[in-house]
């Protein structure tokens, strides 16, 4: 082995040292860079919304100045009947998508296992899935009466298909020879699952969870508003109804906020559960 080769093999681990710490500071800045590019657009929104009624394109009663709105949004963080509406919400999106994600994940596992079951329900599935869920409001009231109940079903139909047809693409993605061989180590069923089958789907259902918990805060306020159960939606309806326009839209401010919030956490759990997959090994070490 020559000197060179050997100097070469002991600066080796300094240079993917630094090289690392570069490829971190590079990643670091481009996500400061993505927040600051967010945070221009929205300033250029409120920008846009304080001049359209000074300058007559709206009427103010219609849309207020965007000063107005955060003045509302400022007085209403006081009142704790925001923070029972927002309470409401959260309670009926968590419920509704954690129900919705289970029953999705088990049945698409089973679903996904079975080329037969798949066959046989694949029809039934596709003729469901394209249902909105605003069209069940009518027989959910009728069944449930403008309560919790209503607002949940919604919420859980509208989630659920979410994470099954994600779980369903995940069973099916796994590599028929992995399975075999497990077979062949006379691995028993739950074995398989576990270690085959979980590890390859487990993207899938967290993809399929992360687009289901958007849909569920879209129908949790969208029940609320139209059925009239307690939270944010009909705490909007209300305040349209009153022609406070203002507290109105301020509410609108508040559930971006938590659509955001909610985006933030299932990013976050996706994360923590998927932290050994190449994808997000890959997104660690730079």
């Amino acid at each position: 082995m020559s000197i060179s080769t050997t100097t070469a093999q002991r600066t080796r681990p300094g240079g993917l040292g630094q090289q690392r710490q570069r490829s971190q500071r590079i990643a670091f800045a481009a996500k400061g860079q993505n927040v600051v590019l967010g945070l221009c657009g929205l300033a250029t929104l409120a920008v846009v919304v304080q001049f359209l009624a000074p300058l007559g394109i709206v009427r103010a009663q219609d849309l207020p100045p965007t000063t107005v709105i955060l003045g509302q949004l400022a007085s209403l963080l006081a009142d704790p009947l925001l923070w029972q509406a927002i309470y409401d919400t959260v309670y009926v999106w968590a419920l509704g998508l954690l129900i919705a994600t289970a029953a999705g994940a088990i049945l698409g596992l089973l679903i996904g296992s079975s080329e037969r079951a798949r066959n046989a329900l694949g029809s039934t599935i596709e003729f469901l899935r394209p249902i909105p869920s605003v069209a069940l409001i009518p027989l959910v009231v009728l069944l449930f009466g403008p309560a919790y109940e209503s607002a949940l079903i919604l919420v859980i139909y509208a989630s659920f298909w979410q994470v099954l047809i994600q779980t369903i693409y995940g069973v099916i993605d796994v590599d028929p020879v992995v399975a075999d061989t497990a077979r062949s180590y006379r691995f028993t069923r739950i074995g398989i699952i576990r270690h085959v089958v979980l590890p390859t789907a487990l993207p899938f259902i967290m993809t399929g969870f992360r687009l289901a918990s958007s849909v569920a805060l879209v129908l949790t306020v969208t029940a609320q508003m139209m059925i009239g159960t307690p939270g944010i939606g009909q705490a909007i309806t209300t305040a349209e109804s009153a022609g406070n326009t203002p507290k109105m839209y301020a509410l609108v401010l508040v559930t971006g906020f938590l659509g955001v919030l909610v985006n933030i956490l299932a990013r976050y759990i996706e994360k923590r559960l998927l932290s050994w997959h190449m994808s997000f090994r890959k997104e660690v070490e730079l």
